[in-house]
């Protein structure tokens, strides 16, 4: 790090600290000393250990479990505001509230874009993420967002499976733009599949448009939550003549019954970063670390170095 610009400190919200920790270790600094006072009514305070003034804070915290996560968040931008940091950039790894970001019918909130407003108005200068539900909740800022890909992740593990006749699936059509960039980037075959909700996290019907017959099948998505989505597609790939199918996710969510459901699927194997903790027992769930990417990111973006430059893949 260069001595003329201001000294780079990281600090890590209550559910996040084992992914500061290891930013901070790929960083090769210690990670800032902050504590959160809880009260007995719910309510808690955000407060620094250290002097924060002059520098440029990076405050790692994906949200979710999403309310006390986010305002947690914004308590620790608020603080540092008022510390006189010269910078604060917000480092969500998994953005919250990002399935909320039109109006789809009629007297609804659009939540991506408060929480953009909430998150602004508090005080951040810069916001880094990755693989965001919507890639148009950048435009919902007025300050740089960094959004990452997990393909720098995912596709090196991809490639060390030496898997043979692939295709790579959506689960819906709306990552198909997604899956279509890694079935450029492997020249593979690429299959959707379109599915029809009752209600929210409800699929009431699934079909397959294209060959999956013999193939080694590659699902992507951003998020799962209750896996209803990933499973029944990934069943439905298997009845219709997949060899395997295995599936990538961002953001392991993973609210119940989702491990039950991934257990009892004809799924391979999940893989997942660590954006968000995955605590429980699953044979069947790879788990990725992110800390190098972000870690790399914030080095970039410290040193004015471009970061487009370390994507395998853009989305």
């Amino acid at each position: 790090m260069s001595n003329n610009l201001p000294p780079i400190k990281v600090f890590a919200g209550t559910n996040s600290l084992y992914l500061g920790e290891s930013i901070c270790k790929d960083l090769g600094i210690e990670m800032g000393k902050m504590h959160v006072d809880r009260f007995a009514d719910g309510e808690f305070e955000v407060s620094f250990d250290e002097s924060i003034r002059g520098a440029e804070v990076y405050l790692v915290q994906s949200t979710f479990p999403n309310s006390d996560n986010l305002m947690e968040l914004l308590l620790m931008i608020d603080a540092a505001k008022r510390a006189s940091a010269a910078t604060i950039v917000a480092v969500i790894p998994y953005f919250g509230w990002a399935r909320q970001d039109r109006k789809d019918k009629p007297r609804v909130s659009i939540a991506a874009k408060l929480v953009a407003d909430l998150l602004t108005v508090a005080g951040i200068d810069r916001l880094i993420t990755m693989d965001l539900h919507a890639d148009q909740i950048q435009g919902f800022f007025n300050v740089p967002v960094d959004h990452l890909y997990a393909s720098s992740i995912f596709i090196p593990y991809i490639e060390s499976l030496h898997l043979e006749n692939m295709a790579i699936a959506s689960p819906d059509v709306g990552g198909a733009k997604r899956a279509n960039a890694y079935a450029k980037y492997f020249d593979c075959p690429l299959v959707l599949c379109h599915k029809q909700r009752a209600k929210a996290n409800v699929v009431e019907k699934m079909t397959v448009i294209g060959d999956v017959e013999g193939k080694n099948v590659v699902l992507l998505d951003d998020i799962v939550d209750t896996a209803g989505t990933i499973t029944k597609a990934a069943d439905l790939l298997l009845s219709a003549g997949a060899a395997s199918v295995r599936a990538l996710a961002s953001h392991p969510v993973m609210s119940d019954p989702a491990t039950e459901r991934v257990m009892a699927s004809g799924l391979t194997e999940i893989i997942f970063t660590d954006s968000i903790p995955y605590g429980k027992d699953n044979p069947k769930a790879v788990i990725l670390p992110v800390a190098k990417l972000f870690a790399d990111t914030i080095r970039r973006i410290h040193n004015n170095q471009s970061i487009s430059s370390q994507y395998l893949t853009k989305q």
